[in-house]
């Protein structure tokens, strides 16, 4: 089944396109962790009584990450590090991670902070300026290594301090969400990048001020549709929803693997009005909607209201 629904209400040449299933923004993902980790008051009081031996050691950590990366080959070879590392990347890199370590030792738990390290995973996937693809077995590694770190830092500087393991539980699940935030920017870039050809989708107006993009490609399998081309660039850029889309919630009965009836909601994002997107320079709205077949060559254009 076609994960979104293209339903057509016609009052005159009124179209409204609906669409479901997209991935949750990064603000929805990093809550829901949150709430599922029990990141609670009892880690962030402990949290806050290691903070301080952290920090001191804060650039110790940075630098050791970057030695550690450098020393193992397959990250060096990644990283275009064969030969010893260029120092205006590892400096950029040393920076990066400084402004994440600042942060999270910060207690940073902002709908903010979790677009950042969104933004972190889609860089992971070459989508960042440099286009290095560090595949997520080396983030998930990396993120690992600084929860050892911690542990060897504060076993260091608290020896016997009864708060060391709270604060290490509660980090243990900080650290967890920014994995999984990074992860799902990494796979958002990786589904835009999928399949047989490419298409461009142009901007304009305000759409261009929120991706800061006049122009993106959006790659698709043979056969897709424009129900998949705006889901690859809803789910690349969440923060566009709000501007285009307007949430709304849908529920029906179904009836489960026993025949019991039961009832569930579904997210639906409806257009909203006066958006245009056009396919080779024609509104949706006349040649089909999202159900409209994309092929090679093809042009898709977004315009906000008032062009």
């Amino acid at each position: 089944m076609d994960p979104f629904a293209n339903i057509k209400e016609t009052t005159g040449q009124v179209v409204v396109h609906r669409l479901s299933d997209l991935m949750p923004s990064p603000a929805e993902e990093w809550q829901r962790m949150k709430t599922f980790l029990a990141l609670g008051q009892t880690d962030f009081d402990a949290m806050v009584e290691t903070i301080e031996p952290l920090f001191r050691r804060g650039h110790e950590l940075v630098v050791g990450a970057y030695d550690h990366l450098l020393q193992n080959r397959e990250t060096a070879v990644i990283l275009g590090w064969e030969k010893g590392a260029d120092e205006a990347h590892l400096s950029e890199r040393r920076r990066f991670f400084s402004v994440w370590l600042a942060r999270t030792l910060g207690m940073d738990f902002s709908d903010d902070f979790a677009h950042y390290l969104f933004l972190a995973g889609k860089i992971h996937a070459a989508h960042g300026p440099r286009r290095i693809h560090v595949p997520e077995v080396f983030v998930a590694g990396s993120i690992s290594l600084v929860n050892a770190t911690f542990a060897q830092f504060l076993a260091e500087d608290m020896p016997g301090n009864p708060v060391v393991p709270t604060a290490l539980a509660g980090w243990n699940k900080v650290l967890t969400m920014h994995q999984h935030l990074m992860s799902h920017g990494y796979r958002a870039a990786l589904q835009l990048d999928s399949g047989d050809f490419s298409v461009p989708l142009q901007m304009f107006g305000r759409m261009r001020d929120i991706t800061g993009r006049h122009e993106m490609r959006v790659r698709l399998a043979d056969g897709a549709t424009m129900v998949t081309v705006l889901k690859k660039f809803f789910d690349y850029f969440p923060e566009a929803r709000p501007e285009v889309l307007t949430l709304e919630w849908e529920g029906a009965e179904r009836l489960d693997a026993t025949g019991i009836p039961w009832f569930e909601a579904e997210k639906i994002y409806r257009v909203k009005p006066m958006w245009r997107v056009l396919l080779n320079g024609k509104d949706l709205d006349y040649i089909g909607g999202l159900k409209v077949p994309v092929h090679p060559g093809d042009e898709v254009s977004v315009y906000p209201p008032g062009r």
